[in-house]
């Protein structure tokens, strides 16, 4: 009898600390990470542009970032500490009110009319 409940106390103990084990050694799931910086108002060939989804579009009304910055379709950004600017050729207004430039677009070249 004794032998009998120490070898049923050896596998509950073995069973139980498989099941930790496999649940510390178990990877979790990664979750999707979103598309940094996908949406965004950018000058583009002259025209105030709109990244959306994936596509970009004609900016159709003025926009207003997360942050109070104001983007207007002819170009002219309103930042929320008052000052305006007119956004050049290749800049981008991120949806969080930062400026940066369009990917591939660096001190006015174009990466296609880059001579390699």
């Amino acid at each position: 009898m004794k032998h009998t409940t120490a070898l049923l106390s050896l596998l509950l103990l073995v069973g139980s600390s498989g099941t930790a084990i496999s649940q510390i050694t178990k990877p979790k799931t990664a979750k999707p990470i979103a598309k940094a910086s996908s949406e965004y108002c950018t000058m583009k060939d002259g025209k105030m542009m709109m990244m959306k989804g994936g596509k970009m579009m004609p900016m159709s009304k003025n926009m207003t970032m997360s942050d109070g910055t104001k983007c207007m379709t002819d170009g002219t950004c309103k930042m929320k500490d008052g000052t305006t600017m007119n956004m050049k050729e290749g800049q981008c207004m991120m949806m969080n009110g930062k400026m940066t430039m369009r990917p591939g677009e660096h001190m006015g070249h174009k990466m296609h009319d880059m001579k390699m």
